[in-house]
């Protein structure tokens, strides 16, 4: 059993909660190790979908790297899978959903950004403040968040430290919606169900050209490659299923294959 997360799955979703409250849910070495796992096994599960990962509690999501772990003399390093076994996780085509109830800092603010759409409940709060305790933001999010909002409104963040709230971010693109203070979870339900109505083979086909794409200078050769997911989903029996769904109107009955 997970020590520092849990993981529920309900039909072809799986949430993964981080589950170190009295921290905020900071993470150190053993739990990226954990959370490693936890995500290889997702992306092999044939029957999980979709994920979400929120934080346990309602102050935080994370908050980030736990400093004070860290300069007790702990274990220090990460997998190679990145923080939360997920920040370098690259090949992973399965859409992830980050429902961030509190605060999101540092690290905690790098999940989220690895993820594919950030529900934020109105309380919630962003920031990259590595430079502020002698860091940087090297999970990935002195990458991610220019090619989400733009480099200078990224600076604008990253060089100030400064806390950012869910409306603000919101209007500068790096949230996907704002729920309530305390519905973030239920609200990336709802984005999930959304989700899970589509066909899974498609779902990774879209993630897969979207984001190896966006490595490519011009969209007319990004058009032109030929990505992986979307040769499985040109062969699946969901390419066939889809269409004839429709025509006989009908729910489709995907099968993932």
């Amino acid at each position: 059993m997970p020590e520092f997360c849990k993981v529920e799955r309900e039909g072809h979703l799986t949430i993964v909660t981080l589950n170190r409250p009295d921290v905020m849910n900071a993470l150190h070495y053993p739990a990226h190790v954990e959370l490693d796992r936890v995500w290889n096994d997702f992306a092999a599960d044939p029957e999980q979908w979709v994920a979400i990962v929120t934080g346990a509690g309602e102050r935080a999501f994370s908050a980030g790297n736990d400093l004070k772990y860290q300069a007790g003399g702990g274990a220090r390093g990460f997998v190679a899978s990145g923080f939360a076994g997920l920040t370098s996780r690259f090949d992973l085509f399965k859409p992830v959903i980050a429902a961030v109830n509190g605060v999101a800092m540092g690290g905690g603010f790098e999940i989220a950004l690895a993820c594919d759409i950030i529900i934020a409940a109105e309380n919630a709060k962003f920031a990259l403040p590595e430079p502020r305790v002698g860091l940087a933001a090297l999970a990935g999010g002195v990458h991610r968040l220019p090619r989400t909002i733009g480099l200078k409104r990224a600076m604008g963040m990253m060089l100030t430290g400064r806390h950012v709230p869910a409306r603000e971010g919101y209007e500068l693109g790096f949230v996907t919606a704002v729920a309530p203070a305390g519905q973030a979870l239920a609200e990336a339900k709802k984005w999930a169900a959304q989700i899970l109505e589509c066909s899974p083979m498609s779902l990774r086909a879209t993630k897969q050209a979207a984001m190896q794409g966006l490595a490519i200078p011009d969209v007319a050769t990004a058009y032109r490659v030929e990505y992986d997911a979307v040769a499985r989903m040109r062969t699946s029996k969901d390419f066939v299923e889809g269409p004839k769904a429709f025509s006989e109107k009908r729910k489709p009955n995907w099968v993932n294959e």
